[in-house]
């Protein structure tokens, strides 16, 4: 057939056009035309497609379909090299990937679907982009591995423990998805077990190196006056906190059931505790006072809940010694800071001021206040041997700690 004669057929089906053995124009019902290859390859009846008409001419046709055929005839399978072909070129897209790309490719994916709050996902896109991108952003996924991590984590992991932890994880969801979807082979140099728990320091070697800003033993009085002129829930929080030397979360998530008036006790449960163990502590009469003197709300047995009838926040707590902080540099004073950092004294930091008032000003012994504290005391041999929690001497102690806060 000329080319004139091959734009004249309107039939479907296909149509031999002549000039190489097999070649054949296909014609659909909808007018849709491209030229077919028909040939046997290894044993196989193979249509092999040249590429639409009008855009590939009847020459370029005739042309490619020769060439086909002299692949046919050297051993190669045309179909099976286009498709190793197309396969070639994904997996090269693939190894081009950036981190970066990556890390946008997993935030649109919707993974973060599962995370109902909205804060939580901005978290997670902030985090990464803060920073991992910066560091590892423009290096390909491929070449990832444990000492970009590292270099990610390096900077913060001392000065922002927390922030780090949930980059290294946020990260590690990153690259396990990436494995999944084959766009990495190999170990997650993200993952921490057997990894880069072996390369970073612990979390207590960092704790060490910044203590929580404590308030002045000889400072103590005076504070906790200013702070029963406080209202509300956050400032009889607080006020339970120092008198019982107890922890922020603790104190939160305290509840009704958890005190026993006639005991003069608060038991806080194991699964609230850092050390997983049940802790008792004695309440001296001020604080079984502050307790009584709170209302019940209905629909929640928490002793200090928040508006919503949920745990308030650390920042709740922490913000109302902020503002006694600030009350105090307003009116000329130095404020209520820690006597080392000179910096603002925070809810956290009472438990210190606890401890320096029983070692400055009592004859308490140090594992006493250990024990008050909830921290562990001895070896592993002692703790195994010792069956009291010392609670009628911890009482005494407890007693005397309230009295020296109200000694104002």
């Amino acid at each position: 057939m000329s080319a004139i004669e091959v734009k004249r057929l309107v039939e479907p089906g296909f149509h031999a056009v002549g000039g190489v053995p097999g070649l054949h124009l296909r014609i659909n019902d909808g007018d849709g035309r491209s030229w077919i290859l028909r040939s046997t390859v290894n044993g196989k009846r193979r249509d092999i497609g040249l590429g639409g008409f009008p855009d590939v001419s009847l020459a370029a046709a005739r042309e490619a379909a020769r060439g086909t055929r002299e692949q046919i005839r050297s051993g190669v399978d045309p179909v099976e090299k286009r498709k190793e072909a197309r396969r070639q070129l994904v997996l090269d897209q693939k190894m081009g990937l950036t981190m970066a790309e990556t890390i946008e490719q997993y935030l649109t994916s919707g993974k973060l679907d599962a995370l109902s709050n909205v804060k939580h996902q901005a978290q997670w896109r902030s985090t990464l982009e803060t920073y991992a991108v910066p560091l590892i952003g423009k290096k390909r996924l491929v070449d990832v591995d444990v000492a970009d991590i590292k270099a990610v984590l390096d900077p913060i992991w001392q000065s922002k423990h927390e922030t780090a932890t949930r980059v290294r994880s946020r990260l590690e969801a990153v690259l396990s998805w990436a494995s999944v979807n084959e766009l990495r082979t190999g170990e997650n140099p993200a993952r921490w077990k057997g990894n880069l728990k072996e390369l970073m320091p612990s979390f207590k070697t960092a704790a060490i190196k910044d203590h929580q800003p404590a308030l002045r033993v000889s400072d103590a009085p005076a504070w906790y006056s200013a702070l029963t002129q406080r209202e509300g829930t956050a400032a009889r929080a607080l006020q339970f906190l120092i008198m019982t030397a107890a922890r922020s979360g603790e104190i939160r998530k305290a509840e009704w059931s958890e005190i026993h008036f006639e005991e003069q006790m608060w038991i806080v449960p194991a699964a609230r505790m850092k050390m997983r163990r049940e802790h008792r502590v004695p309440l001296s009469q001020p604080a079984l006072a502050l307790l009584k003197d709170l209302p019940k709300m209905a629909g929640t047995d928490l002793i200090f809940p928040s508006r919503q009838l949920k745990p308030m926040s650390d920042m709740t707590i922490a913000a109302v010694m902020k503002r006694m902080h600030g009350s105090e540099v307003a009116n000329g004073q130095l404020g209520w800071i820690d006597p080392v950092s000179k910096r603002p004294s925070v809810p956290h930091g009472l438990r210190s001021t606890f401890r320096d008032w029983v070692a400055e000003k009592t004859d308490y012994p140090g594992d006493l206040a250990e024990f008050a504290l909830a921290h562990k005391v001895g070896s592993a041999v002692e703790r195994a041997y010792r069956r009291s929690d010392m609670l009628a001497k911890r009482t005494k102690m407890m007693t005397d700690w309230a009295a020296y806060l109200r000694s104002q």
